[in-house]
């Protein structure tokens, strides 16, 4: 409940799984003056993203604190665009430091990424002042945020045209390869020479246009790879 004299400042809701940081947001923002809601990730599978977002949308709260990594729920990105569009401010928590992946929440949507290394005051300052209606990220810090993840995407993109050249038994042997196993070792597992698994290994780092086994398996982190199991 606001402190008594505090202001009323609307409807707020936290999604956060980090219990103590939860704990600290709502007791300083409902003392702001604030209506805050607490929306708790999943901690059960059978619960999923769809329904978090129904429960969320539910609250309509103007603001929404987002935790990014939600656990059970996934990556709180699929989260921004919707309750954007429904009305809400989304400010982002997060833990990483990928300011590419800043950006894409921003490209989505969201108001302002704060990372939780910052003191809780910073989340609160920027808070209050969307609700007041002030700019809370100057145009030069958005438009580098955005840049980063454009950047980013597009070398996505050309690592991923890449893995696209290889073979269904080239993608195999990446797989193993980034699953740290050595030549010999995938040769045994694919009862084949290992003559013929380096020459699958050097046609795999000709077409990802790489040098040795560990950039290989560099470009397939960064690119996300889905490992091609059969």
């Amino acid at each position: 409940m606001p402190s008594p004299g505090s202001r009323a400042r609307g409807r707020l809701a936290i999604v956060e799984d980090h219990v103590l940081l939860a704990d600290a947001l709502d007791m300083t923002l409902s003392a702001e003056g604030f209506d805050v809601r607490r929306i708790d990730p999943p901690v059960d599978e059978t619960i999923s993203t769809a329904l978090l977002l129904s429960t969320i949308l539910r609250a309509r709260a103007q603001i929404v604190l987002l935790d990014l990594d939600l656990g059970l729920a996934g990556d709180g990105v699929r989260l921004i665009g919707p309750l954007a569009r429904a009305g809400a401010q989304v400010v982002v928590l997060t833990a990483s430091p990928d300011r590419g992946r800043w950006g894409e929440c921003l490209r989505h949507g969201a108001r302002v990424v704060v990372p939780k290394s910052h003191p809780l005051r910073e989340v609160v300052t920027r808070v209050r002042r969307m609700q007041e209606g002030f700019p809370v990220m100057t145009v030069a810090e958005r438009d580098d945020l955005l840049r980063t993840y454009f950047q980013q995407r597009q070398e996505v993109d050309e690592l991923n045209t890449r893995l696209g050249r290889l073979t269904r038994r080239e993608q195999q042997v990446l797989d193993h390869l980034v699953e740290g196993r050595t030549v010999r070792e995938i040769a045994e597992r694919a009862v084949v020479a290992e003559a013929t698994v380096r020459t699958q290994v050097k046609s795999i780092l000709a077409k990802l246009e790489v040098s040795s086994q560990l950039a290989a398996v560099g470009v397939a982190h960064r690119a996300g790879w889905s490992m091609s199991r059969t």
